[in-house]
């Protein structure tokens, strides 16, 4: 009869030991998370560069037919950190640079 304690140590799926993960991707999105914003030109530069929206949300109506395409930018893999980049860029603009950001949030 088993214990009713820690089934961990019976179970080797149930292990608190860190398995290993092959993330390509972590070296960019450390990067990207890193990038100092300390120049107007270079924020309003992201600003431009990375959409307030996503831009490849649509509505699509064809031969009297509705048609919804999701959002896609949640497939991009650095989605979150180029998000986070913008919206730095826009809090230095502001913040330090005293510029109106609406142009950059339409």
């Amino acid at each position: 009869m088993l214990s009713s304690g820690n089934s961990s140590s019976l179970d080797p799926h149930l292990s608190s030991h860190p398995k290993f993960q092959f993330r390509p991707l972590n070296p960019i999105r450390s990067w990207l998370s890193a990038l100092p914003i300390n120049d107007p030109g270079r924020a309003k530069f992201l600003c431009k560069l990375i959409p307030s929206q996503c831009p490849f949300e649509r509505d699509v109506d064809l031969l009297g037919l509705h048609f919804h395409i999701p959002a896609l930018c949640k497939l991009n893999p650095v989605y979150e950190e180029l998000v986070m980049l913008r919206f730095r860029a826009l809090c230095f603009l502001v913040d330090e640079c005293g510029v109106d950001v609406t142009p950059y949030c339409q």
